[in-house]
């Protein structure tokens, strides 16, 4: 279903918009436009899950178990000499 609805367009706007339509990309300004809201629709959604995915990380770090950089250090480097090994490096 449509619904129509009276927009305003800068000068700018609704000259890129036409020239979209012109240039045979879409079939209509309104198609323009559709698209565009679509575009910021996705957009906000995946800001969105990004969003909620970097809550959860945080919340899982802060809950988790932490470790002194030396310990990290140390985990890296046998990470490091692991792969070098594998790789006879």
């Amino acid at each position: 279903m449509t619904v129509k609805s009276s927009i305003s367009l800068t000068d700018s706007q609704n000259a890129y918009a036409r020239e979209l339509v012109e240039q045979g990309k879409y079939p209509s300004v309104s198609a323009v436009l559709q698209q565009g809201l679509e575009l910021l629709r996705q957009k906000s959604e995946a800001e969105s899950l990004e969003t909620e995915a970097l809550r959860q990380i945080i919340t899982e770090r802060r809950e988790g178990e932490f470790i002194a950089s030396t310990a990290m250090k140390d985990r890296l480097s046998a990470i490091a000499t692991k792969k070098r090994a594998s790789h006879d490096l």
